[in-house]
């Protein structure tokens, strides 16, 4: 599979192509979504069964932030328009 970041990759055939965690099935979505959700680094190791190391759940982090820092965000239909 072809790397895209440290330790996250995509293959059309899994997941659709979107981003997995490297050598697993996991997708990045479901890492972030669970942070998001104040679920424990730890947690989530357990919960794959230690198929994710921290640095795994880090770089799902990472990874996120790279694709929104150069993202441009506008308002729309705010008061001045």
């Amino acid at each position: 599979m072809p790397k895209i970041a440290d330790r996250i990759e995509v293959d059309p055939e899994v997941h659709h192509g979107n981003p997995v965690v490297a050598d697993t099935r996991v997708p990045v979505r479901t890492v972030l979504g669970l942070l998001g959700n104040g679920v424990s680094i730890e947690d989530i190791r357990r919960e794959y069964y230690d198929h994710l190391s921290r640095e795994d759940i880090l770089a799902c982090i990472r990874y996120a932030t790279s694709v929104i820092e150069d993202e441009d965000v506008y308002a729309a239909g705010g008061p001045d328009e």
